[in-house]
């Protein structure tokens, strides 16, 4: 017997005397694999589908973030256009479109941030000044100077606001 012979069988494995239990054998261990693999797309289809729907809301979040500009200049437009004929065909189609706006903006989850007469919060607010007010107690908003959103639990955008001192000395 020469050393390759004898490398042969130390390698080799055993066979099995019953070729029954070995095929047995070898289909559970395909078996195993082939459900482990099935897991693992499943896995990987479900995480896919949850990025997809993250990079969706994102989108529309920054979608979201980019109209409020739009809906302050709108609300300053029909701040004019109150003051004349409310009957006016401007006046009736302005109100249609902020009709509009705003169901589009409650449909996509956006709220507006109270600050008027609540105390003041950093996590919604953003103190732009600060007065001294007799009716107004140390703490809380006077005068709101342009409005907040959010979308459920995240902000959009803080609203400026103008916080009491309280009473001056």
């Amino acid at each position: 017997m020469t050393d390759t012979d004898t490398e042969k069988t130390e390698t080799e494995e055993p066979e099995s005397t019953d070729p029954i239990a070995q095929a047995q054998a070898e289909a559970a261990k395909w078996k195993d694999l082939a459900a482990r693999n099935q897991a693992d797309l499943e896995n990987y289809r479900k995480r896919v589908a949850r990025e997809r729907d993250d990079d969706i809301k994102r989108a529309k979040l920054g979608m979201l973030e980019d109209l409020l500009p739009v809906m302050d200049n709108f609300e300053f437009g029909m701040i004019e256009v109150r003051k004349g004929d409310p009957k006016s065909p401007i006046a009736v189609g302005m109100e249609m479109i902020e009709r509009q706006l705003k169901d589009y903006m409650a449909g996509a989850g956006v709220e507006v941030v109270e600050a008027v007469g609540f105390v003041f919060d950093p996590n919604v607010h953003e103190a732009v000044g600060q007065e001294e007010s007799a009716e107004v107690e140390e703490g809380k908003i006077i005068r709101q100077m342009r409005k907040g959103y959010k979308v459920r639990d995240r902000l959009l955008r803080p609203a400026m606001v103008v916080v009491s001192k309280g009473k001056g000395a």
